[in-house]
Order: C-alpha cells, then sequence, then structure tokens
C-alpha cells in the first residue's frame, strides 16, 4: 500500500513549490547513471550479469527500471524488502544477507512460491532451518555461501568452511546450491583506484581458491557474486565474479564522491538531493535549513550543498542543519530553497517515503518508497 502521508510536490510543479524536506530525483542525471553501467560492462571481453542491489532506492519502480536497463534482477537485505519486491512485480530476488528466525524463515519459504527467490548463508544451523522451512512450505530457494573476502562481517572463512556447507546445501532437496556470495564492502571507499583495486584482488583470489575447491569436490558452482559501485569493473573483468551488485551508482553521494574516479571505473553523477527551505537567517554568516537529522544520515559525513559557493553545512540536529556563509557571498534568502547532497544514500532514503523526481526543474513524476522501512 501507498505511504500514509501525501507527497511533497505535484506533477507539473517547479521545484521551488515543493515543500520541504523533501527527497528529489534528478531524472536527467538518474537516466544517465542507469546508462552508463551497462556502456561501461559492454567494454569487456567476457559478458558480466548484473543484480542491482535495490537497498540502495528501496523501489520497486527503480528495481523495474534497472531490469529494463538489462539487470537479471535485484538484491536486497532483509525480507520484509523482498516481500515488496516481489509485490512490485519482481521476479528474481537475492537477499544478499543471512536470515535467521522462524518467523522470517517462514515468511521467506511462502515468498519463494511467488518468485525466484536466493539467500546467503555462513553457518551449519541456517541451512538445516532454511530447509525446515522450505520443506514445510512446498518451495525451494537457491543458496549461497557468503564468504567473507576482507570485509571482516558476515562470511565463512574462504576455502574448506565454505565447501562444508556446500555440501550440506545440496543435500537438502528444497535448497539448490548456486554459488558463492563474495562482498567486499569497505573496499568500496579506498579513495584511491589503486588501494581498491589490491583489496579487490585479494577478494578474487579468495573467490577463486573456494569456487575452485568447490568444483574439484563434484559440486558444481555456477556463480560467485558480489562488488558494489566503488569497483564492480574490477571483479567484473575477474573471470571469476559472474554477477556483479552495484546499488550507489544510481544516486551517488559526498562519501562516493571522494573516491577517485579513474579508469576503469566510470564516472556516476549526483541524482539524489535532499531539499530544504531557509527558515532562519540570524547572521550574514550563518543560515538554518528546515532539514535536520530526521531527514539527512550522517554516518558518513555531513551533506553538501549543491552548487551554492561559499555556502557550506557546518552542523545539524533533529530539526535544523546550520550552514556558514564565506564573506562576500551572496546568501540564500529567507525561504528560498537549497539542495543539498546526502552523505550517505542508502539511509537517507530510508527516511522518506515519497521521490520527487524532477526534470529541468519541474517535477515529472512522485514515486513511492515503498520498503522504506523494511528492515525485518
Amino acid at each position: 500500500m501507498p505511504p500514509v502521508f501525501d507527497p511533497p510536490a505535484r506533477v507539473g510543479q517547479t521545484i521551488h513549490e515543493v515543500d520541504t524536506p523533501a527527497l528529489l530525483i534528478d531524472l536527467d542525471a538518474f537516466e544517465r547513471n542507469l546508462a552508463t553501467l551497462p556502456r561501461a560492462l559492454a567494454t569487456l571481453a567476457h559478458p558480466i550479469k548484473v543484480r542491482n542491489h535495490a537497498k540502495t532506492h528501496k523501489s520497486p519502480e527503480i528495481a523495474r527500471r534497472q531490469i529494463a536497463a538489462g539487470a537479471v534482477g535485484v538484491c536486497c537485505q532483509k525480507v520484509a524488502e523482498a516481500e515488496v519486491l516481489v509485490q512490485g512485480g519482481v521476479r528474481d530476488v537475492l537477499i544478499s544477507n543471512e536470515v535467521v528466525g522462524a518467523t522470517k524463515l517462514a515468511r521467506l519459504a511462502q515468498l519463494a512460491g511467488q518468485a525466484r527467490l536466493g539467500i546467503c548463508v555462513d553457518a551449519i544451523e541456517q541451512i538445516y532451518a532454511l530447509a525446515e522451512a522450505t520443506q514445510a512450505a512446498g518451495t525451494s530457494i537457491d543458496v549461497y555461501v557468503e564468504i567473507d573476502v576482507g570485509a571482516q562481517r558476515c562470511g565463512v572463512v574462504p576455502g574448506r568452511a565454505a565447501l562444508v556447507l556446500a555440501q550440506a546445501i545440496v543435500a537438502q532437496p528444497s535448497l539448490r546450491f548456486n554459488g558463492l556470495q563474495a562482498y567486499h564492502g569497505p573496499a568500496q571507499h579506498e579513495r584511491t583506484i589503486e588501494a581498491r583495486q589490491a583489496r579487490i584482488d585479494r577478494a578474487i583470489a579468495a573467490a577463486r581458491m573456494t569456487r575452485d575447491l568447490i568444483q574439484s569436490a563434484g559440486i558444481d558452482c555456477p556463480e560467485v557474486m558480489g562488488a558494489g559501485s566503488g569497483s564492480f569493473m574490477f571483479e567484473a573483468a575477474s573471470g571469476v565474479y559472474t554477477e556483479i551488485q552495484p546499488g550507489s551508482y544510481i544516486f551517488m553521494d559526498v562519501d562516493y564522491a571522494k573516491n577517485a574516479w579513474t579508469a576503469p571505473q566510470p564516472t556516476f553523477e549526483h541524482a539524489l538531493f535532499v531539499l530544504a527551505t531557509v527558515m532562519s537567517r540570524p547572521t550574514p554568516q550563518r543560515l538554518v535549513l528546515d532539514t535536520g537529522l530526521k531527514a539527512l544520515s550522517v554516518d558518513s559525513g555531513l551533506p553538501r550543498v549543491w552548487q551554492r559557493e561559499g555556502v557550506h553545512f557546518t552542523k545539524i540536529s533533529d530539526e535544523h542543519g546550520v550552514c556558514d556563509i564565506d564573506a562576500g557571498v551572496s546568501a540564500p534568502a529567507l525561504g528560498e530553497k537549497i539542495q543539498l547532497i546526502p552523505g550517505h544514500c542508502d539511509p537517507t532514503v530510508n527516511l522518506y517515503d515519497w521521490y520527487v523526481c524532477v526534470r529541468g526543474g519541474v517535477v515529472e513524476a512522485v514515486w513511492p518508497i515503498l520498503a522504506r522501512g523494511a528492515f525485518y
């Protein structure tokens, strides 16, 4: 069902008429980002599948557009996200995460009767619980063993531990072992291209060794998956990875803008903005926006003011964002609208019910963020 609150804008309004805070998509930049990804992959010597990460946008509308651009499906992190995506018409969804708990697994098993689903595991207990849930529901599911290729988060040690789990999966009639999940999250935010490549090269080596070990034991390992917006060309060119999972590339944010974007990684544009209003001008060198912690995630740093030289976002509280103004700069007036680039796009999206989609300064569409808050 759509969000409870009415959207902050109507189709046909100018950006200056949009109520704030509002989450904007610049449709021209967004569509160029959509096209840049397959164009970059087309330069490779071999094909690579794309499974875009929907945890970034939480929107079946955007997921369908990514599939129309060539993706085989999408991935997400939570069962509730998968439910929303399937209800929105997405027929191939990977939960690129571990799922624990009888209630969640029962929901997942039921959902597997409506679409092709995948899930990651890193413990034998997860495999047995998943097998029990799918057998009870009369469904089946793709299962991927997650290996820790350097992120030090979920995942077993590459090598024999992964083989043991693969053997346990193939022994379950309602489960399909479909390969490895080998994602290195921290590598996406290494600032130099050389540092990113070095960390991904180690991930590729670990994935290759684990895949070869599993196949030498007589178990087919058809997919090796992972890769994010900061590194995907390395994994795609490796000959080891078969599917990549970039998510933030469609929007970008302040944190990703700190990366060096040089070949072979393509350059993407800022396409996601938070629209704010100047609500106070207490001094000539300070203004206050109506956009605080409840409208912006700052886990990766403060937002950046877009296309307003000399205006700097410096402080944030629950409902207020404070900007300092350089001496001699013509400051925004009370009531003026300002666009902000979020520090981290994914959790900022989760704060909103609607995307206000703008082209040429005019609202062209309003899309509900249907998986907003779907974190269970």
